[in-house]
């Protein structure tokens, strides 16, 4: 395919994010915390993010929501920001208080 380093890694957090905040939006996990232990001590999501949602928070929901939506426009819908993540984006709130 001819992907950059950065596309790769560009293409996998983006989907791992989302994927952790549909887990939140369905209610698989009950609290941030939970996803981002879980990510960062079940599959060794990187630990110096803190987990996706602190990273979301530090880096910002509208960064991803733009991110996926421009994956999703050229790669179809397995791209496409779920919801909570898109009301992050428009309230301009994050995963945690601070």
């Amino acid at each position: 395919l001819g992907l950059s380093d950065e596309e790769i890694q560009d293409r996998y957090l983006s989907r791992f994010v989302n994927e952790a905040v549909t887990c939140l939006q369905e209610q698989i996990i009950k609290t941030p915390v939970d996803g981002d232990l879980g990510a960062v001590f079940g599959t060794g999501f990187l630990p110096f993010t803190g987990g996706p949602f602190r990273m979301v928070d530090q880096v910002g929901a509208q960064a991803y929501v733009d991110k996926l939506s421009r994956l999703a426009d050229a790669h179809g819908d397995h791209f496409a920001p779920c919801q909570l993540l898109k009301d992050h984006a428009a309230n301009g709130t994050k995963f945690y208080p601070n």
